[in-house]
């Protein structure tokens, strides 16, 4: 239990090979019942692998929180004009893309090696999404599906390319809840590739379906990663 817990974590290290241990010796002894030993075993050998789960975690976390910071910029577009007019004026994250003041839709959101950009956002996409495949599943009562449509372009240098799967965009309700497309596994319509490596100014265009509260839909924000170790920031939804 110490193991999964990240302020306490040492403890757990200590305990479990204490555990593992006194469980074999337990197991070899004459004349003994043999279920609490082998209970045992199996509970140490158990919190060992969440115990390197949470550790990799805790450790994935520090590291975001300190080499993420001051990467992301964004570019909003000027009224009227597309997502590469000229006329955009560039802020630094920080200035804006909170919940509160989301970037527009268009807005282009980039990161050393990925560019993102929100084209659209279809409310209500229920029945489009039900129709793209037949084995998507109806949202639960009181939902619907939306429609996220977004392009992710590789703006680095490496030679062997890159896949854009830590690009993520999720759904945050008005209420503070996030949702993604993985949080029900409907695909659609026109779903985006974010497992196929792209090259240097290579684009990946397409859709992601989530699920959100039909009440609250237009109330709430995507946040927007463009990659790992990466600031996040927010977009609106209309």
């Amino acid at each position: 239990m110490f193991a999964c817990i990240p302020g306490a974590l040492i403890i757990g290290w200590i305990l479990l090979p204490i555990a593992f241990v006194l469980a074999l010796v337990s197991l070899f002894l004459k004349d003994r019942a043999k279920w609490m030993s082998i209970t045992a075993l199996i509970v140490s050998i158990v919190g060992t692998i969440v115990g390197v789960s949470v550790f990799l975690a805790v450790v994935a976390t520090s590291v975001d929180d300190a080499f993420g910071s001051g990467t992301t910029t964004v570019v909003k577009p000027s009224d009227g004009a597309g997502v590469d007019d000229g006329a955009a004026k560039e802020e630094p994250a920080a200035e804006a893309g909170t919940r509160k003041n989301p970037y527009p839709i268009g807005s282009v959101i980039e990161s050393k090696d990925w560019r993102v950009v929100i084209n659209s956002v279809t409310l209500a996409a229920t029945d489009a999404v039900l129709a793209g495949n037949q084995f998507n599943e109806s949202p639960t009562e009181g939902s619907e599906y939306i429609l996220v449509n977004y392009s992710v372009t590789y703006i680095g240098a490496d030679p062997d390319g890159d896949m854009p799967a830590f690009v993520t965009v999720e759904y945050v309700t008005a209420d503070g809840t996030t949702v993604n497309g993985l949080d029900k596994f409907v695909t659609a319509p026109a779903p985006i590739d974010t497992m196929s490596t792209l090259y240097t100014d290579g684009t990946a265009t397409g859709d992601v379906a989530i699920e959100v509260p039909t009440a609250t839909a237009g109330q709430g924000v995507l946040a927007v990663v463009p990659g790992l170790l990466t600031d996040k920031v927010f977009v609106a939804v209309q």
